[in-house]
């Protein structure tokens, strides 16, 4: 019951999963018709900036 509650497998990667799904929502809606092509990739751009500072901020300080 603790490894459920402390996160499990998914313990300090929430924010990938999330940057993930939001990149195949924004292609998903783009394929679709419901966003233009520049919403796509504004969406895209910003969940990658998201995922790369997250990124970085786990291994700063690490050598």
């Amino acid at each position: 019951m603790n490894k459920i509650i402390k996160g499990g497998y998914l313990t300090g990667r929430k924010t990938y999963v999330v940057s993930g799904i939001g990149i195949m929502s924004a292609i998903g809606a783009y394929l679709v018709g419901e966003e233009d092509i520049f919403t796509m990739l504004q969406t895209i751009f910003t969940l990658g900036g998201i995922y790369f500072l997250k990124q970085e901020s786990g291994t700063k300080g690490k050598k």
